[in-house]
């Protein structure tokens, strides 16, 4: 079941995460692959709330998966212990096989990180896959729509 109130009217997903003193490095600063596990958290719930969870995919008669292969992170400040992070997870396109990510991970107004993440969906041995027709048809509904659209 999908949760379409866990996005904003651009079909926008937003989650909070807390950095703790584990996701710092030795300056006190948010080490650089933490930022990952922040989108990746980010693009789990943005799935789950579009009503595809991992789990579901997995226990379908043909079950599936997803993996990622591309990633592309710009940072742009120093986030630290306490600070609340918003990330927001954008699905921009679907595009034969691929699913296209914009995720932003902010401080108030601050960016502190920006990710382009490109997934596809495989076989549970990893083999790649033809999306599944049903699971994009739910998906298309919560792709980004730009305020000038």
């Amino acid at each position: 079941m999908s949760r379409p109130d866990a996005f904003d009217a651009l079909r926008q997903h937003w989650i909070e995460i807390r950095v703790y003193y584990e996701d710092t490095d030795f300056t006190g600063m948010v080490y650089h692959a933490n930022y990952l596990r922040f989108f990746e958290r980010g693009r789990s719930d943005f799935l789950r709330d579009a009503g595809v969870s991992h789990q579901d995919l997995l226990a379908r008669a043909d079950p599936a998966a997803f993996t990622l292969t591309h990633i592309e992170v710009d940072y742009k400040r120093a986030a630290r212990v306490d600070d609340l992070l918003s990330v927001r997870t954008r699905c921009v396109g679907l595009k034969g096989a691929r699913m296209l990510f914009q995720q932003t991970c902010l401080r108030g107004e601050d960016v502190i990180a920006e990710g382009r993440i490109t997934a596809v969906m495989i076989h549970p041995d990893g083999r790649p896959r033809r999306p599944m027709p049903d699971v994009m048809a739910q998906l298309q509904a919560f792709v980004y729509q730009a305020e000038d659209s």
